[in-house]
């Protein structure tokens, strides 16, 4: 019984449509950067990362609503931007790993909770690595800590978001002969669903699940309900973008968005790179580049919510 509370307890059934650019090592390499990175640097990618937070802000004038979207950003680069975000009353998701790793470690060691709680974001993130398939001593790091994140996040009045992406082994893709997109329709979304009700036994309940996005209702429905089993019932589903492109994003939003379940999506890079190398080519001014940050989310957000 004292389960079923608890897990009754789970979730998040607004719709969360969230514009991601909580990157950091990507950014790093992106820019042609390496580490340790000079002031002028970190304030570069700063200013980046402010370029699509007013993306964000412009595509509240344009449609979008603050009550069904959110930002999710760093406190490396982003800081400033979730304080102000938090303090205008916007929904926000604040990272908690260490970026760039193959299991799940804090970012900023065992001072992680302070940081959290000097934004106090609406959720608190991790992104991890984990295939059931995979390495069992990194898998089990993994779950301790995401163990730790979760109880704290249900301890402190924080919603938890969980990214799991699930790479394939080297074994699965040579089954497949190496076949990516094969992986992606026939062997992803079982695994998912393992990965699910994995983490869950081992303790790990987060209120939203950020997956890979799926190519059929079948395999969305599949994750929502390993997602909510057993009295989990208002947890819910958001699809990333995974850097994929527009047809492939529009795709999985389309598929999921008549998945009762499904509640939003995490797309980023797909909505702002592109801007972001234009300016840095000077193809673009600043203002052009948010304006068309802007439009792409707004374009993702209908294409979510037309179905």
């Amino acid at each position: 019984m004292e389960n079923n509370i608890q897990h009754a307890s789970l979730g998040y059934t607004k719709k969360l449509c969230i514009l991601p650019f909580d990157h950091r090592s990507f950014f790093v390499q992106l820019l042609g950067f390496t580490e340790p990175l000079t002031d002028e640097q970190k304030e570069t990618l700063v200013n980046y990362k402010k370029i699509i937070y007013k993306g964000y802000e412009k595509s509240l004038t344009m449609g979008t609503t603050v009550e069904s979207t959110a930002i999710l950003v760093d406190d490396a680069f982003g800081m400033e931007i979730l304080l102000d975000a938090k303090q205008k009353g916007y929904n926000t998701l604040q990272s908690t790993e260490v970026s760039g790793m193959d299991h799940f470690e804090f970012d900023h060691g065992e001072n992680w909770k302070e940081w959290i709680d000097k934004v106090k974001p609406t959720f608190v993130k991790v992104l991890v690595r984990y295939n059931v398939a995979g390495d069992r001593s990194l898998n089990e790091k993994s779950i301790a800590n995401l163990k730790i994140v979760s109880e704290f996040a249900h301890s402190n009045g924080y919603k938890f978001l969980i990214e799991p992406l699930v790479p394939a082994t080297q074994e699965q893709l040579t089954t497949l002969q190496n076949n990516k997109a094969r992986y992606d329709h026939e062997l992803r979304p079982e695994l998912t669903v393992k990965m699910i009700t994995e983490m869950q036994d081992a303790g790990v309940e987060p209120d939203v699940w950020k997956i890979e996005g799926m190519y059929t209702e079948y395999d969305y429905a599949k994750c929502v309900m390993a997602a909510q089993r057993e009295g989990r019932t208002n947890v819910g589903i958001v699809s990333l973008g995974r850097n994929e492109t527009d047809e492939v994003v529009e795709t999985w939003l389309k598929v999921g968005a008549k998945v009762p379940g499904v509640i939003g999506f995490a797309v980023g890079r797909t909505i702002f790179l592109d801007s972001l190398m234009k300016y840095r080519k000077q193809e673009m001014t600043e203002s052009q580049a948010i304006d068309k940050i802007a439009e792409r989310f707004l374009h993702f957000y209908k294409v979510f919510n037309s179905i």
